[in-house]
């Protein structure tokens, strides 16, 4: 039984540890993406980096990130639209990710 035990412990820290690596992963990539669009909207030093804490706070609004885009949308005006801003996050997904997991190493 003992192996068992083990074992399920073993998944249980497994599962553990992927979520904290998707939830670190999903933060950065709101905070890149809010230092995007804070570059583009003329945002500076900790005026580009408070920005970036908004928008990875918005993103506890509801589930998805849907409520991160419709944030910066809002934000940025014409600058740019949600599609425009969708992608950039799905691109900036992957750099986050690739960070999060190289600082664990």
């Amino acid at each position: 039984m003992s192996t068992f035990n083990d074992r399920e412990k073993a998944f249980e820290n497994k599962y553990k540890h992927d979520e904290e690596m998707l939830f670190k992963a999903q933060a950065r990539t709101n905070k890149l993406l809010g230092l995007w669009a804070a570059e583009l909207m003329g945002k500076t030093g900790d005026a580009a980096q408070a920005y970036a804490r908004e928008v990875v706070i918005s993103d506890f609004e509801e589930a998805g990130h849907e409520d991160v885009i419709r944030k910066v949308a809002g934000d940025m005006g014409d600058l740019a639209d949600a599609a425009t801003i969708r992608q950039k996050h799905a691109e900036l997904s992957a750099i986050a990710k690739e960070q999060v997991m190289n600082e664990v190493e």
